[in-house]
This record gives structure tokens, sequence and C-alpha cells, in this order.
């Protein structure tokens, strides 16, 4: 092996060994032997990909991840203009309907989802006097923020969630004042707006592919009074990645906590529904979507509840395939926090 092969495929085994979260249960003895091992010969950088790859396979955290230098390329200068799936609609009922897709890519790209988002709820917050349904299926992951910034006025003022590290440090996800911060520190897209109705009653979907950031979403929602989950159990990475730039443009993303809820619960696999519901891919969003039909009447139930009275009379649950939505194209930052990736993203 060369010795810039080696030096490049050391500092990459070095991260890992300072950074994983499963550090203090790897032997490292036998990981750097057997990524010397698969990397003999190496001559170049790329050479010790493969070894590096597998090296990560072995942590077994199922979420670290290596990107050669044109897929960090993309996954972090890549430039989403609109978000087909970011939209929003009002159900029968009252209830308002929020689509949370994926995001990652460039710092533009959070900007313009988080602005789309906004704009979704904003435009049904008036009129969803009953409720909230909020859509994470599909929704593969990729950058926490801007996914919490736009769901931070349904979720209410208060901690909502941490990071928990191998050692039990914690950074704690909080709102206030309707907007999303980390340990205390906001995020660099401006204060979000209270909802008209606050403390709503909120049912989140979910399905095998919400992942990841995703359900690092669902885990801000646990725990939060009048909030029931529907559908599928999740993919089963509830973890969070940052990532690591090495020195020929490649990154490195390595898991370094889980998630926790408000409670302190640690999700560490699939995270199962309250009410486990399937629907056809090819069902959803219309009259056969039963895991939206379910989380309509729950939540036209809560809306009958004594404490929203005074607010309009829930009419007869009724699945409405998505309507008028808020899609609005904006246009990007970032911010550089711990978060998730791996599933369509950047990290933390």
């Amino acid at each position: 092996m060369s010795t810039t092969a080696r030096e490049y495929l050391t500092r990459a085994l070095d991260l890992m060994e300072a950074a994983s979260l499963l550090r203090n249960k790897t032997d490292w003895q036998q990981l750097r032997a057997d990524a010397y091992k698969n990397a003999t010969g190496a001559k170049t950088t790329e050479d010790t990909y493969a070894a590096i790859k597998a090296s990560l396979r072995q942590l077994g955290d199922n979420h670290s991840f290596f990107w050669d230098p044109e897929q960090a390329k993309v996954g972090t200068e890549a430039t989403t203009a609109h978000f087909d799936r970011l939209s929003s609609h009002l159900l029968a009922g009252n209830i308002g309907y929020l689509s949370i897709p994926a995001v990652g890519g460039s710092k533009r790209s959070a900007v313009n989802y988080v602005r789309q988002g906004r704009e979704a709820l904003q435009e049904q917050q008036k009129v969803a006097r009953c409720g909230w349904v909020i859509d994470l299926r599909q929704n593969t992951g990729g950058n926490m923020w801007p996914m919490l910034t736009v769901v931070a006025p349904i979720l209410g003022d208060g901690d909502v969630g941490s990071f928990v590290e191998g050692d039990g440090t914690k950074s704690t996800w909080s709102i206030r004042n309707a907007t999303a911060l980390l340990d205390g520190k906001a995020l660099p897209w401006g204060r979000g707006t209270p909802l008209e109705f606050p403390d709503p009653p909120v049912a989140i979907l979910t399905d095998g592919h919400t992942a990841s950031a995703a359900e690092a979403v669902l885990v801000a929602f646990k725990g939060r009074p009048d909030t029931r989950t529907f559908g599928l159990s999740t993919y089963g990475v509830p973890t969070a990645n940052e990532a690591y730039p090495l020195s020929d443009g490649a990154v490195l993303g390595l898991t370094g906590a889980r998630d926790a809820d408000r409670t302190g619960r640690i999700y560490d696999g699939p995270i199962a529904p309250d009410q486990e519901i399937s629907t056809s891919p090819l069902g959803r969003g219309t009259y056969k979507d039963h895991t939206l039909r379910a989380a309509q009447q729950w939540t036209a139930s809560q809306c009958a509840a004594p404490k929203l009275r005074g607010q309009l009379t829930p009419q007869r649950p009724q699945v409405s395939p998505p309507g008028v939505s808020s899609r609005v194209q904006t246009a990007g930052p970032e911010p550089g926090f711990r978060g998730h990736a791996g599933h369509g993203g950047t990290g933390r």
C-alpha cells in the first residue's frame, strides 16, 4: 500500500474510532487489521474506498455512509427549487393535511424547503380548526432541520427531543415561538408563525420508507398530547450522522447519536405506529387510502372533545384526495448542525 493510500485510510479509521456511536463496542484492532488487509496494494485514495465501506459495515450501526467526491458534490451542492410533495390541503371536517417529503442537497435547497413548507402551513392554518394530519410516508430523510422548522408551529413550544451520544451526552431539540432550536440556538431561517388554533390534535402517517430525518420528526411528536400515529413501522434508523470531509473531496458520514423523545425514551430501530394500517402506494391520497381515513376519523373525534368547543363543528369524516395545494416556488442556508444523512441528504 502506498503512503498516500495508507494515510488516507488511517485518517478515515481514526475518525470512525473517535466519533462512532458504537466506538466503545467495537474491536478496533481487528477492524483496522481487516481494513488494511482489504486495501492491500492500494496506491491512490480511491483504491481505499472499498475498504472504508467494508469498515462501516463492520461498525454495524446501519446508518453511517461514505460518499466518493462526485457523490459528495451532488449530496451537498445539488439544489432543488421546488418540492413536489411539500404541500397542504384541507380535509373534510376542517382538518389540515400537510405532506412532508425528504430534503437534502445544498443550503439553497434547505431555504427553498422551509419557505415552501411554511407557505403550505400558512395557507391552511386559518381554516384547519380541528387538527392536522402530517404525512411522513415515503420520506426517506436527509436534513431534519428544514422539516422540523416547517412543523414547529404544530409541535408547539417546549423541548421536543434530543440527540443522545454513546456516553449519555445530550443535545436538545426545542421549539420557541414556533421556531426550531438546537441547544437553544436558532436555525438561520427566521421565526415561524404560531398557529391560529394552538395545541391541535395531530395524526402522523408513517410507512416502511419513513427513515432517518423523517424518523426524527416522528420522534419529536412522540409524547406530545393529543397525538397518534397511523400506518406501518418506520425504516429503523432514528440516529444522527455527522459528515466529515476527506482530503480528496469524499465525505465520511458517521452515526454519532441516537434520537430521544421529550420523555427521554431513546429510539434505536423501527418505530411502530399506534395503529397499524396498510395502504397500497397506488391508493395514497385516494378513497382507498385507509391510513389517511383512519387518521382523519381519529382527528375528527378529538375535535369533538370538550377542550375544542368553540371551534367549528367537524363534519362527517371523508377522505379527500389532494385538492388545492400550497405549492410555492421559493428560492438557501442549511445549518451546520448535527442531523441525519445517508437516506437522501447531508449530515449534521
